[in-house]
């Protein structure tokens, strides 16, 4: 990963900082313990719970580094800073597909901390761009794999 810039909400920093704070804190002490459990069955060479106490510690330790470095590049969107004239990063959106007439709600997040099981889309998402920037009222095609969607911009919320 890059030094680009991580655009996050209040919530999806203090999320990121929980994160780093376990694996730190907690996980780092839980996979040692593993590592010198492991060690005291005897050869290493052949000893699938040390090979998987040390995966896991190298994934932990990779993690951390990443979330040092999304932290360090980080740019809160503050509650103040979210337009709701305007779709923006931190808005929350409501869409009315018009085919179906189905409506959702989506809030608008950075990459970081998207997470579509909880509606929450990235900027970068073909629904996130094509809605960003755009008016209460507007009509936006989506282009997804299946085709081309047009929502209807119902409201917009911070």
């Amino acid at each position: 990963m890059s030094d680009k810039e991580v655009i996050l909400t209040q919530d999806g920093l203090k999320r990121l900082e929980e994160e780093l704070e376990n694996l730190k804190s907690v996980k780092r002490r839980e996979v040692a313990e593993r590592i010198k459990i492991a060690i005291g069955y005897g050869d290493i060479s052949e000893n699938s719970e040390y090979e998987d106490a040390k995966n896991e510690q190298a994934f932990i330790e990779g993690r951390i580094i990443t979330l040092e470095k999304m932290l360090r590049n980080a740019r809160i969107i503050n509650n103040d800073e979210i337009d709701v004239d305007t779709v923006s990063i931190g808005s929350k959106v409501v869409v009315e597909d018009l085919e179906f007439g189905d409506t959702m709600e989506y809030s608008i997040v950075g990459t970081a901390e998207s997470d579509p099981l909880q509606n929450k889309i990235s900027n970068e998402s073909p629904v996130g761009r094509a809605i960003l920037g755009k008016k209460k009222g507007t009509v936006v095609d989506v282009n997804v794999p299946a085709g081309i969607i047009q929502y209807k911009i119902v409201d917009i919320k911070r």
